[in-house]
């Protein structure tokens, strides 16, 4: 600086004009600061001091979901805290968030669950005097790092588990603050739709659910007024009060590939909510069965599951439930719907069935060989007709079908059956199938056995609608004859053909298939207490097809329901034997009602 000035004052510039540059290049240079000896720029005291850097965003944490590892789980739920901590191990593996109210509280358990799935956080519930361990193990497992307490909930986490306490029925700004998340509109929820509600929640901005008289009533607009203007005091900002609020969460992507059914009356909406967090959807299966309604079939059909979680000890052994599910998964629908025989679900209706019995092709062996097929179709349903006027349960026209014949003489196997071939029953079978009726295909074995026969028509008992019928009449011992001794059949021989039938339909994921047993002599079924009706893919009819005068057939009727094993109960109408017939009307006065009438 010193030589600059120096350099002015030799110039050739009058004395008043050189005070005055040099005052004004010393007043710059002190204000740019000035180059040391070492080139360095020396701050001057009007140098500003630079802006520390932002501090970074932090990054959102998110739970850890995934479907269990079996196929099918069955969640016992025997209470609904129970519910809700099988619930949260079912699908979650880890959540660094977790929500909690009161199991006696239901609003709390609404706001709770609408939390849980903005969040993806599970929803846990508390009790003054239940024992907090399981719940406190619970949030060890998930590793959770802060708990949303609704209401009243009562929780003394670990230390290092942070607790954000919202009120019961907190509304969307409410929820918003204290977890960051988005939510919808408030929404209340009649009494009685809790369930339902849950249910069908889903984010990215679940509606904020209430209890009936929970949304503040809108009051009028008042008109505007002047008012004072405030001093410098009273407009000063108070100092807020620090809210708590929970880490920045986001959702994990959702469980894939499964989904939840209840229907057994056990419906906990912590754990509901906490499979809507993890985005697994809830289904109805009315009774704990996949296969009892159409809509519930074609719901499974539709979400294809490769797991299953059931809310309820009702639903049996998951095994069981696999094969159900599996089951309903094709889609496939019986003629009535559904895809049981008899459903006997509350509210869901039942199934009887109105069939005509023969052979194709021959009119002495019964009505559904006296006509083609196109006009037995229409025989079968105009006979079923006049039933759809007497009960409430849905009436199913059907064809019984003798698929092998007992014959007077030995033929080339020595067996005294006469097996009809596949492809002669093909036309029929199918096109009952596609009329949506039901198909029962009758044996009457001669000297072989019921399984052997069986077997010879898997290709028709594939078929989704077909069931099969044993005749023990026409199953004979090796020295008799038909016509000469009345047949009968062992109960192993026929407990050992339900086995075969309810694995054949098992394998194949098929609807349950209706198992028919003639019977109209006590000594025709022998050992019959034994009959094992365990298959939950067979439903087992024992048909009383004696003939002759009513009260015969009466007597006949209630002697073979004494002592009987847990089966339905079949009647038939013979047009020429039975002395008289009964018409519509007096079949459906037997007691118990039958659920399956056939005519020949």
């Amino acid at each position: 600086m010193l030589a600059v000035v120096r350099d002015l004052e030799v110039g050739a510039v009058p004395r008043g004009r050189r005070r005055a540059l040099v005052a004004a290049l010393v007043l710059a240079l002190t204000l740019a600061g000035c180059t040391a000896d070492d080139g360095q720029v020396e701050p001057t005291a009007t140098t500003s001091t630079p802006l520390p850097s932002p501090s970074p965003t932090p990054t959102p944490v998110s739970a850890q979901v995934g479907a269990p590892a079996e196929v099918a789980t069955v969640l016992p739920a025997a209470t609904a805290q129970d519910a809700a901590l099988e619930a949260s191990r079912a699908v979650f593996v880890r959540a660094p968030v977790v929500v909690v109210a009161p199991v006696d509280d239901v609003a709390a358990q609404l706001t709770a669950a609408s939390a849980a799935v903005a969040l993806g956080a599970p929803v846990l519930l508390t009790a003054p005097a239940a024992d907090a361990a399981p719940l406190l193990a619970e949030l060890a497992r998930l590793d959770t790092e802060a708990v949303l307490a609704v209401g009243a909930a009562t929780l003394t986490p670990p230390g290092s588990v942070t607790v954000v306490p919202v009120p019961a029925g907190a509304g969307a700004d409410v929820l918003r603050t204290t977890t960051g998340a988005r939510f919808g509109a408030p929404t209340e929820v009649p009494t009685g739709q809790e369930t339902a509600t849950v249910r069908a929640l889903a984010g990215p901005r679940p509606p904020v659910l209430v209890v009936p008289g929970s949304l503040p009533t809108p009051s009028p607009t008042p008109a505007p007024t002047r008012t004072a203007r405030p001093s410098a005091a009273q407009s000063r900002t108070p100092t807020a009060t620090p809210v708590a609020v929970l880490p920045s969460t986001r959702p994990p992507a959702a469980v894939t590939a499964t989904v939840a059914l209840t229907g057994v009356g056990v419906d906990p909406l912590a754990a509901l909510a906490t499979l809507r967090a993890a985005g697994v959807p809830v289904l109805d299966a009315p009774g704990g069965d996949p296969r009892a309604t159409t809509p519930g079939v074609q719901a499974i059909a539709a979400a294809a599951p490769e797991h299953t979680i059931a809310l309820g000890a009702a639903f049996g052994p998951a095994d069981q439930l696999a094969r159900r599910v599996a089951a309903a998964s094709t889609g496939v629908l019986l003629g009535g719907g559904g895809q049981l025989v008899f459903p006997q679900v509350p509210g869901v209706p039942g199934k009887k069935y109105v069939a005509l019995y023969g052979t194709p092709g021959s009119a002495a062996l019964g009505v559904l060989g006296e006509q083609d097929v196109p006009a037995t179709l229409a025989r079968a349903d105009a006979t079923a007709a006049p039933y759809r006027t007497l009960t409430a349960d849905v009436v199913v026209p059907a064809v019984e079908i003798i698929a092998t014949i007992a014959s007077a003489g030995p033929g080339d196997d020595g067996n005294y059956s006469t097996e009809r071939p596949v492809e002669e029953l093909r036309p029929l079978v199918e096109a009952a199938g596609a009329a949506g009726m039901a198909v029962v295909l009758d044996l009457q074995p001669g000297r072989t056995d019921f399984l052997t026969q069986a077997q010879r028509y898997a290709d028709l008992l594939a078929l989704p609608y077909v069931g099969l019928a044993l005749d023990p009449e026409w199953r004979l011992a090796p020295d008799q004859v038909h016509l000469r001794q009345i047949g009968s059949v062992g109960i192993d021989e026929v407990n050992g053909v339900a086995a075969w039938l309810a694995d054949f339909t098992a394998q194949r994921a098929l609807p349950q298939k209706m198992l028919v047993l003639h019977q109209f002599a006590g000594r025709m079924i022998q050992d019959r207490p034994r009959l094992d009706t365990s298959h939950d893919e067979l439903a087992i009819v024992i048909h009383v097809d004696g003939q002759g005068s009513q009260p015969g057939k009466a007597g006949t009727w209630n002697g073979l329901r004494t002592d009987a094993p847990p089966v339905h109960w079949g009647w038939k109408n013979f047009y020429d034997q039975d002395v008289p017939m009964l018409d519509p009307t007096q079949t459906y006065q037997v007691q118990p009602v039958p659920d399956l009438v056939t005519y020949q």
